[in-house]
This record gives C-alpha cells, sequence and structure tokens, in this order.
C-alpha cells in the first residue's frame, strides 16, 4: 500500500511519458490519469451509464462503446454540456487514480495529471503529497509539437494556449524536471527524485 503519492504533470510535449517510464522502470506504480480517463467510460462503467442517460444514446457505438466524436460535437460549443461531462467523468477519474496509487507495492506511487492545474490542482487533487513539473521553455514545446505532431506554427501555437501557462504549472511545483535536452539527461533527475520520495514517503 502507498500511502504517499506523487503527482506528476507538464505541458504537451514537456517528456512526461518519458520521465513516467523512468519511475516505471525503478519500479515505481503511475496511474496514468489518461488511462482512467478511458476506464471510466468502458461499456458496462457506471460513469458510461451517466453519460447515456444525460446526452443520450446517441453517444453510443453499436457495440456499446462511447462515440466520441459524437460526444466531442455535443460538448463543442456548450460550456454547459462540458461541464455536465465533467462533473460525471472527473470525480471518477480521481477516484480510480486514488485508488490504484493506494493500491500500489512501494514505497510511493506517481498520479500522471497531464492537466492538473487545469483541473484545479491541489484543490481537486488534496491527497497528493508532492507536485512534480516536467517544464520546459516555450519555444522547446512548440518545436517539439511540430516536430512530434507533424504541424504548423499556428496550430502549435494554439495547442499551446489551450493549457496553463508554463507559470501556473510551476506555481503548483514542488520538484521540478527541465527536460530541455537529449532524455537520457533525465535519468539522473529521476533517480536523485526517487531517492528523495522514498526517505520522505518512509518518514
Amino acid at each position: 500500500m502507498s500511502r504517499f503519492v506523487i503527482g506528476l504533470t507538464g505541458g504537451i510535449a514537456a517528456g512526461k511519458s518519458e520521465v513516467s517510464r523512468r519511475f516505471e522502470a525503478l519500479g515505481i506504480t503511475v496511474a496514468d490519469a489518461d488511462l482512467a480517463a478511458r476506464a471510466v467510460v468502458a461499456p458496462g462503467s457506471e460513469g458510461l451509464a451517466r453519460i447515456a442517460a444525460h446526452f443520450g444514446n446517441e453517444i453510443l457505438l453499436a457495440d456499446g462503446q462511447l462515440d466520441r466524436a459524437a460526444l466531442r460535437a455535443r460538448i463543442f460549443d456548450s460550456a454547459q454540456e462540458r461541464q455536465a461531462l465533467e462533473a460525471i467523468t472527473h470525480p471518477a477519474i480521481r477516484q480510480l487514480l486514488r485508488q490504484t496509487c493506494e493500491q500500489a507495492d512501494g514505497p510511493y506511487a506517481i498520479a500522471a495529471i497531464p492537466l492538473l492545474t487545469e483541473a484545479g490542482g491541489r484543490q481537486q487533487y488534496p491527497w497528493l503529497d508532492r507536485i512534480l513539473v516536467v517544464d520546459v521553455p516555450v519555444a522547446v514545446q512548440h518545436a517539439r509539437l511540430m516536430q512530434r505532431d507533424g504541424i504548423d506554427t499556428a496550430l502549435a501555437d494554439r495547442m499551446i494556449a489551450a493549457q496553463a501557462s508554463r507559470e501556473a504549472r510551476l506555481g503548483l511545483a514542488d520538484d521540478v524536471v527541465v527536460n530541455d535536452g537529449h532524455p537520457d539527461h533525465l535519468q539522473a533527475h529521476v533517480e536523485r527524485l526517487d531517492r528523495a520520495y522514498r526517505a520522505l514517503a518512509t518518514r
């Protein structure tokens, strides 16, 4: 049982997945918010039943799965409908992440939450003991996005602008990993943090 939980976050193309993989290689459980978001709307789940009750069965595919494109179309221009969806999914995602972390073997666990800042930070996740931000300068983020996704500069700008600012994320941080170089440079940072978290977890 891991009672010490680290929240891991960072902007798009910051390298959160790479940092997560390196913690996992050290034997640490990483609960992923993106996977939790899929799990809470899986066929047969209470979340999917509540979504169908609110939005109607037209947001379901023939095999009973969520029709994500249809749901996106419903909430795209409606803040009210988007909030209704979030009221169903966000508490379930938070609960599943916490459950996964608490049931993990090891001295501590990590909850990887890309949109932690946008989702309310510590107010919505009071059970996080520390927050680790993977940080990159916006110019590096921009270049990586263009290269990774094959997009133009205008779309990269919009994708970055759609998230919380770098300053807002850093305002939440207890710990920061600057990932503006080669991925291999992350290893020493991750190992140092792992030692620190193991020590804190046993206090």
